[in-house]
């Protein structure tokens, strides 16, 4: 039972990566599926959260600049959830990990990815 992460890299600015984040041994649309990421010397944040409770997504812990360039969709059959990441900026070069939670937000989560690198430069 696992999240498999993939898709990071290296992007320039303005540039777009889509992550990918697929289930292993469950059934994900079962789960509400954050992203989060981690950059040196900061504080993990929260980058997306698609709910199961109501289907809507949402930005717990999210900077504001994430909020409009930061979106998650999802293919079920696939067992699979995405983090479409648009017109990026040096200030998302991070690690980012999905998450497998009831709810959005509560902080209490059951599975993780092994996290990807995100690099933004020129």
């Amino acid at each position: 039972v696992q999240l498999v992460q993939s898709g990071g890299g290296l992007v320039q600015p303005g540039g777009s990566l889509t992550l990918s984040c697929t289930a292993s041994g469950f059934t994900m649309n079962y789960y509400s599926i954050s992203w989060f990421r981690l950059a040196p010397g900061k504080e993990r944040e929260g980058a997306s959260c698609l709910s199961r409770t109501d289907g809507h997504i949402y930005y717990p812990d999210a900077p504001d600049s994430v909020k409009g360039r930061f979106t998650i969709s999802e293919d079920v059959a696939k067992n699979t959830v995405y983090l479409q990441m648009n017109n990026l900026k040096p200030e998302d070069t991070a690690v980012y990990y999905c998450a497998a939670s009831g709810l959005c937000g509560a902080g209490l989560y059951d599975y993780w990815g092994q996290g990807t690198q995100v690099t933004v430069s020129s």
